[in-house]
């Protein structure tokens, strides 16, 4: 069962999405919302699946509710209804944590799928707008591909990586290693290098924060 919860200011639009929804016996609506600050009481008060969520609604935004969801780290899967086509809109609800993406024009033939899709912890994006995404995901591709990366260091640095991440000192990381301490502090500056790293404690840091990829 997928347990849903529907916030929209406008009564008619929330009845059109409910009726829809409601032909899906594995679908349970368990409360509706008609502004964004009761949408996100009952978000968090019922924890449902997914919440279909209006992007501008009275008291709070769409954007300030996932926002909200994601600081609080609930569960909630949230789909927006909206009538925004404009690509900062797009981005902005994608960078909020933002499962699904539809249109309200095609809300009646996109919701049911919209909300099958996220269920199965995917996401979905009106095909009218799907460039977006595409152009979104070349962009973060291009990003990542400019950053310095661990896989960029050789099998030494990352071993020493790996000690550093472990919070050990370097006279600790030569003794394990049965090298010269010296030789642990040239690793540690070609590290620094590669990844761009300056400052007392940044390479330290770096390797906490990052200790599962080593």
């Amino acid at each position: 069962m997928i347990t849903i919860i529907i916030a929209d200011d406008h009564p008619l639009m929330r009845s059109g999405v409910k009726g829809v929804l409601q032909t899906n016996p594995q679908i349970q609506i368990i409360a509706e919302a008609q502004d964004g600050e009761n949408a996100l009481k009952l978000i968090q008060k019922h924890h449902p699946d997914i919440a279909l969520i209006d992007v501008e609604m009275p008291k709070m935004t769409g954007l300030e509710i996932a926002r909200r969801a994601a600081e609080e780290k609930l569960k909630t899967k949230i789909i927006f209804l909206t009538m925004h086509k404009d690509e900062d809109m797009f981005n902005e609800a994608m960078n909020a944590g933002v499962f699904g993406y539809v249109l309200k024009e095609n809300a009646v033939e996109e919701v049911l799928e919209s909300v099958k899709t996220v269920a199965e912890g995917e996401y979905y994006i009106s095909p009218l707008i799907s460039g977006y995404l595409v152009k979104r995901l070349n962009k973060q591709n291009e990003f990542a591909a400019q950053q310095p990366s661990i896989y960029d260091l050789t099998k030494a640095e990352r071993a020493i990586l790996k000690l550093i991440s472990d919070e050990k000192t370097t006279q600790q990381i030569a003794d394990e290693l049965h090298i010269s301490y010296k030789t642990v502090e040239n690793h540690r500056n070609n590290i620094s290098k590669k990844l761009k790293l300056s400052g007392t404690h940044s390479l330290v840091k770096f390797a906490i924060k990052n200790k599962e990829k080593i």
